[in-house]
């Protein structure tokens, strides 16, 4: 297919992207300073922050990777999203409400590194750089991977060249985070979220009474579909599955989903905000395995039509899509992959941007910047995050899941167990903080560059950090009074408003 405007899906596109634009627009005029620029001033409702969590987590794998890796493997692959749901639940339920408030008292912190330094008094900013470090490394190979989502959505819709779709596709998103920040990201998502759920619910069921007219009388899916892709067990291992439902723990440590608990308008409103994200996530990780397993016996069925995913299994959703929707609709579905590289990759972006402008160029630079210059000092940071992101997804034969998977490991090994103990724990200090966030970051990249025993890399990188976290911890002082005092007010504020 090539990209005319004449064409429905291109249309639809169109419209999608124009309404992020506009969107992106009253951000700006919303953005006064670099709080609002980076955080939105703290104002979400538990609806945008429950969709804005769910969609900044759910990046193009959603729509690619998982549907991909059903199609191939069969049910086997969907322990990532049993994991992912468990982890997230506890996420919102340990984390989210303490975080909120936690960022609040300790100096208004609007970064994941201007907590950790407010909380445990760095006043050499050791901790904030180390932070800023390790957000930096892992998020540039996050937002490659949306990047290449994005290209791959193009390549494959309008017949682009993969290097020419690489650059439409990260420009759609670098122009409205560039234009409106936190708050342009936050409403874009809920749109995003909306748009794709309805995709995941539709795109399933219709494949699904598409299947249902080549069965004949009597028979059901085990006449197509091999015996061993029903199999939630089929090869694998004890190790496997431990390894897919540990992609939970990395909610604990990913800085985009963590920075929407920050941003909540109160902490009254998290539960209500947990309950309608989980909702949302369940159905949407259902639909996606949905597709890529119903994606088996309806290529089987159609064999003429498989050209493209037996390429790439990726595009398993992409193809059903177009095959069996008109173009209209298709347009308006195959938008929620945008949607879903687009939600993930701007507030991927926006972190880097906060780490770069407020954890160092504020920090070390310019300590006396007016919120004006900050907040264009943020925007060029988006810029650079993004050429880099653009440098590295360059190579056409990048796989989305494995460069999430990645990144994911790393996040949820440095800060996870940093995160829940730092908000639990008194006797934390700076050193264990510093020592944890180190042993996850580095455990992760070593064990990733060597596979031992076939296991995930999160799994040693989460339970190492945590160990180092503790031991260095105890080894050292006590925190300083100040400190203790600081974490008791806060426990004796939260359990005063409560949250449940």
């Amino acid at each position: 297919m090539q990209f005319n405007w004449n064409d429905p899906t291109a249309i639809m596109f169109a419209i999608y992207l124009v309404a992020m634009l506009g969107i992106g627009a009253i951000g700006y005029f919303s953005t006064k300073n670099l709080s609002d620029y980076i955080l939105g001033g703290r104002s979400l409702g538990s609806f945008v922050t429950a969709l804005s969590a769910g969609a900044s987590d759910m990046s193009g794998w959603l729509l690619m990777g998982l549907p991909g890796a059903i199609y191939l493997s069969g049910l086997s692959e969907a322990w990532i999203a049993i994991g992912l749901i468990l982890g997230a639940y506890l996420n919102w339920r340990l984390v989210a409400a303490r975080l909120r408030l936690y960022t609040e008292r300790a100096g208004n912190a609007l970064t994941l590194p201007d907590y950790l330094a407010n909380r445990f008094e760095d006043h050499s900013s050791v901790l904030r750089i180390v932070t800023a470090l390790v957000i930096l490394v892992f998020f540039t190979l996050y937002c490659a991977s949306g990047v290449v989502a994005g290209a791959r959505l193009f390549e494959n819709m309008f017949g682009m060249p993969y290097s020419t779709a690489l650059w439409v596709g990260a420009l759609c998103t670098i122009a409205y985070v560039f234009i409106g920040g936190f708050l342009a990201v936050s409403w874009t998502d809920t749109i995003q979220a909306s748009l794709m759920i309805t995709a995941l619910i539709l795109a399933p069921v219709i494949a699904w009474l598409a299947v249902q007219g080549h069965l004949q009388p009597g028979q059901d899916l085990h006449a197509i579909v091999a015996a061993e892709k029903f199999d939630l067990f089929r090869g694998a291992s004890f190790v496997g599955v431990v390894s897919l439902l540990a992609w939970g723990l990395g909610y604990f440590g990913q800085p985009h989903i963590l920075v929407r608990f920050m941003a909540a308008s109160s902490v009254q409103t998290i539960p209500s905000a947990r309950r309608i994200s989980m909702t949302w996530m369940i159905l949407c990780l259902a639909g996606a395995v949905a597709v890529g397993f119903i994606g088996i016996p309806y290529f089987a069925a159609n064999p003429a039509g498989a050209a493209a995913v037996n390429a790439n299994a990726e595009t398993v959703f992409m193809e059903i899509t177009k095959q069996l929707f008109n173009p209209w609709i298709s347009g308006a579905l195959l938008a929620a992959i945008l949607a879903a590289v687009m939600s993930t990759l701007s507030c991927q972006l926006l972190v880097c941007s906060s780490a770069l402008t407020e954890d160092i160029y504020r920090t070390f630079l310019r300590k006396n910047a007016s919120q004006i210059e900050l907040v264009w000092i943020g925007r060029a940071m988006v810029l650079l995050v993004a050429l880099i992101a653009i440098a590295i997804a360059s190579n056409p034969d990048s796989k989305v899941l494995g460069m999430v998977s990645y990144a994911w490991a790393g996040f949820g090994a440095a800060f996870g167990p940093v995160i829940i103990l730092s908000l639990f724990w008194s006797r934390m200090t700076r050193g264990g903080a510093l020592a944890g966030i180190i042993t996850g970051a580095v455990t992760v990249l070593v064990w990733k560059q060597f596979g031992w025993l076939g296991l995930y890399e999160i799994i040693p990188g989460f339970i190492l950090a945590w160990l180092a976290t503790v031991v260095v911890s105890r080894m050292g002082p006590a925190p300083s009074q100040s400190i203790l005092k600081a974490h008791a007010a806060v426990e004796s504020e939260f359990e005063r408003i409560g949250a449940r």
